[in-house]
């Protein structure tokens, strides 16, 4: 049993039969205070303790989004320091994985123009050879 049924209990108990409770009986106090709790301008009472409420512009300030462009651009910008180029070929080797798709393309060994070794007058010489003309 809760201990508001036990008192409520023991407050039927002391009451003469046939008079009902009137305003300045025992719960009269507890019931004055909830009144007064209730009609107070402080409004809902029935929030976190401690809760403060913040404006909407505070927190729409507060969740924008921020462009960090130009800060970025700065500190990219600063450090000029380039690494050296068989370092930066020994750390990509490094993180390439064994798989065909992380092979880098092979690179096409370049044609040389196809050019003939015989001259205009070796062909000359041929032709007068084996057709026999002069």
């Amino acid at each position: 049993m809760s201990a508001s049924l036990v008192r409520r209990g023991l407050e039927l108990l002391e009451a003469p039969a046939g008079l009902q409770r009137g305003r300045d009986g025992p719960g009269a106090a507890g019931a004055a205070r909830r009144r007064k709790r209730a009609a107070g301008p402080g409004g809902n009472k029935a929030t976190v303790k401690g809760r403060v409420v913040k404006s909407a512009i505070e927190e729409y300030h507060k969740k924008k989004a921020v462009n960090h462009l130009r800060a970025n651009l700065q500190y990219m910008l600063k450090g000029r320091l380039v690494a050296n180029k068989a370092v930066t070929e020994q750390v990509l080797a490094q993180n390439r994985g064994r798989k065909s798709k992380d092979q880098p393309p092979k690179k096409a060994a370049k044609k040389k123009p196809e050019g003939t070794v015989f001259t205009e007058e070796d062909f000359r010489k041929f032709e007068r050879e084996y057709f026999g003309r002069p």
